[in-house]
């Protein structure tokens, strides 16, 4: 239980993040349903693991969920009758104001843990023993970012280089590194002192909105006016629209984690994956001896590093290797795994 070694640190709460169309998980993520939405590995959507694996069994505070207009019916029918405050926000406007949006619902002394709704972590435990060194650091006023142990030079991850060591397993952080090139993300595994930056955060609240006052003023101003003139629907806030879009929209690494002088990490190696891609999440299901997975009716023979799945007709495939085939309804998604990086540029899934 996450309260036996947190008994004398404020209260964590969850911030669920949701937003985003999903666009690279077409055609089974849409507009109308994205990926947080949908049970792509095992029963539960990604969105309702997330919530599982921060709820009140473990010792959390009740979570505040952020998302759009236009997923609210999704969050409230997968919450169902979990206590929980849904930010309704008036307009997406990145992580930075989302965040902001949130930290204002909360009082100051809490400790807030910022999480993606749409990633997948495998191991719950080895995820709230790093959330238990993260809550301390956060309560000594460290802003702190999850290091995912990078297993592989990966180039659509940004990563974080560790500097010295610090209490509770922690360590500063010496930079951000947007996502590299293939040749620096080698040198970066190499170096064993380089983490993939997993977007998932924890702050003591207070601490975060000072940051952000010092670091991008603008946005705490109309996540303030906003908050203050919006307006409480049940277990929904709806922040007014009025006050929320006189900012440049920004991601809270580069207004805030980048230029804070207070950055920290945890590592953590939980299982982890952003479920960014086909391929992302062909390497997240369980596969067989040739590294061929099925989901719905399908057959394989002579197939090597394939995955099919089908919500609808039977698919039978011969002799293909490294290869990605989707049936969603009436739309059809054939790529290579490389390929796969490049579906959300299709014309079908921009305008989904």
């Amino acid at each position: 239980m996450l309260q036996t070694r947190t008994m004398s640190l404020p209260p964590i709460h969850p911030v669920i993040l949701c937003g985003g169309s999903g666009t690279r998980l077409w055609p089974r993520s849409r507009a109308a349903k994205p990926k947080p939405f949908l049970p792509l590995i095992g029963e539960k959507t990604l969105f309702e693991a997330a919530v599982a694996r921060t709820s009140s069994e473990y010792g959390f505070a009740s979570p505040l969920v952020v998302t759009g207009a236009a997923h609210v019916e999704h969050v409230e029918a997968q919450l169902g009758k979990t206590d929980a405050t849904i930010v309704v926000e008036p307009a997406a406007r990145n992580t930075a104001a989302a965040i902001a949006l949130a930290a204002l619902r909360l009082d100051p002394a809490a400790i807030m843990l910022v999480c993606p709704s749409d990633h997948h972590i495998a191991d719950g435990e080895a995820f709230r023993a790093a959330v238990r060194n993260a809550a301390a650091l956060a309560a000594e006023g460290y802003l702190v970012s999850f290091g995912i142990e990078a297993k592989s030079p990966e180039t659509g991850f940004g990563y974080l280089e560790r500097g010295e060591s610090l209490a509770h397993g922690g360590f500063r952080v010496v930079r951000f590194i947007e996502k590299p090139v293939r040749a620096k993300a080698e040198e970066f595994v190499a170096a064993g002192t380089y983490a993939w930056n997993g977007g998932i955060f924890a702050f003591r609240v207070g601490t975060f909105l000072d940051e952000l006052a010092a670091h991008r003023p603008a946005i705490l101003d109309s996540a303030r006016a906003a908050d203050a003139a919006g307006s409480q629907q049940g277990r929904q806030f709806h922040p007014s629209a009025a006050a929320f879009d006189s900012f440049t929209p920004e991601s809270v690494d580069y207004a805030v984690m980048e230029n804070t002088r207070q950055a920290a990490m945890v590592p953590v190696d939980m299982g982890w994956s952003d479920i960014g891609s086909w391929d992302a999440l062909h390497l997240a299901l369980d596969r067989d001896a040739a590294g061929n997975t099925v989901q719905g009716e399908a057959e394989l023979v002579g197939c090597r590093n394939v995955l099919v799945t089908s919500h609808g007709p039977r698919v039978s495939v011969i002799g293909l290797e490294d290869v990605v085939i989707v049936i969603d309804g009436d739309e059809v998604l054939v790529t290579t795994h490389e390929g796969s990086q490049l579906v959300g540029k299709l014309h079908g899934a921009a305008n989904q």
